[in-house]
């Protein structure tokens, strides 16, 4: 039944994915009092909802814009999952923007592989995730993204390779002038903090510890399909599939850097994952392990709320 619902895209799919991301983020002051949001009003908790319902608008637009699923809506309700079951991500709203402008960056780069304008493509993916960096420095991590990318897509011409750090210089540049005007700094408005911190010990927890299981589980079996299946894919598409696997790889190197690990830092994680989970739900072909398998991904995040 569940399969069913989400196999093709329906307008109440996106009601059912609204109502599980609000009950997410709504959750979070009574189940998880002890977390600290960062100014606790509720238009900041409001405009924290908006963005992560805005990035699950985002990847949908990605993925069906170059087919990176077979049409269904399966990726937007595993993403609204993991909300539910890490609602810690919401405590950080700067987190929450810096991985909107990532999957931003994301949309513009995977065009690239229409050969238009590439050049004004390769500058907007570098501008954006240097204004990702700006709400969280880790961010940084994605902009090597940028010449995998160039090199999945056979761009060999060296001011393609110039641009995107033009564009991140843009970002900096203003960033230093807004510093100077109002903190009397050169760089205080840059937010580099490249500490690291490899203390797992905020993790020991049956919340953290069932998570982190499902996703490493779910996510490194769900790899081994996707990435053999690429080579059934279109030629024109495949670099897109092997970008986004590249970037799932960098989401989780921040969540091992990440200096404060609260929860919030795998949210960089959610929109790769998803579609990576979902490709592999569509080469199940047993329509009861296929109900079994997503019935898991939605009940381990419902139990968690009760325990």
């Amino acid at each position: 039944m569940i399969t069913t619902i989400f196999s093709k895209s329906k307008p109440i799919n996106f009601l059912i994915v609204f109502s599980i991301t609000l009950i997410a983020c709504l959750l979070l002051p009574f189940k998880y009092p002890n977390v600290v949001v960062q100014e606790p009003v509720i238009w900041v908790l409001g405009g924290v909802f908006l963005i992560a319902f805005l990035s699950i608008l985002v990847l949908d637009f990605i993925v069906s814009k170059n087919l990176l699923s077979q049409q269904n809506n399966y990726e937007i309700l595993l993403f609204a999952l993991f909300f539910l079951a890490i609602p810690q991500v919401f405590s950080d709203y700067k987190i929450m923007v810096s991985n909107f402008f990532i999957l931003l960056a994301l949309r513009r780069l995977i065009s690239v592989r229409s050969k238009k304008e590439v050049i004004k493509k390769l500058f907007d993916t570098g501008l954006l995730i240097g204004v990702a960096t700006l709400f969280y420095f880790w961010a940084i991590v994605f902009f090597p993204l940028i010449f995998i990318a160039l090199l999945l897509f056979s761009e060999t011409t060296v001011k393609h390779y110039l641009v995107p750090f033009i564009g991140l210089a843009a970002v900096a540049v203003l960033a230093i002038c807004y510093s100077i005007i109002f903190y009397d700094d050169y760089f205080l408005a840059l937010h580099i903090n490249p500490a690291v911190n490899f203390d797992f010990s905020n993790y020991n927890s049956l919340q953290f510890i069932t998570v982190i299981t499902m996703l490493l589980s779910f996510g490194i079996w769900s790899s081994l399909f996707y990435l053999k299946d690429i080579r059934k894919k279109m030629r024109s598409f495949r670099p897109s599939y092997k970008l986004l696997f590249f970037s799932c790889m960098f989401a989780a190197a921040i969540t091992v850097f990440a200096p404060q690990k609260n929860g919030s830092e795998f949210l960089f994680l959610f929109a790769p994952l998803a579609v990576i989970i979902t490709n592999y739900i569509e080469t199940i072909e047993e329509k009861w392990f296929k109900e079994v398998f997503l019935g898991l991904l939605i009940i381990i995040p419902v139990v968690l709320l009760v325990l």
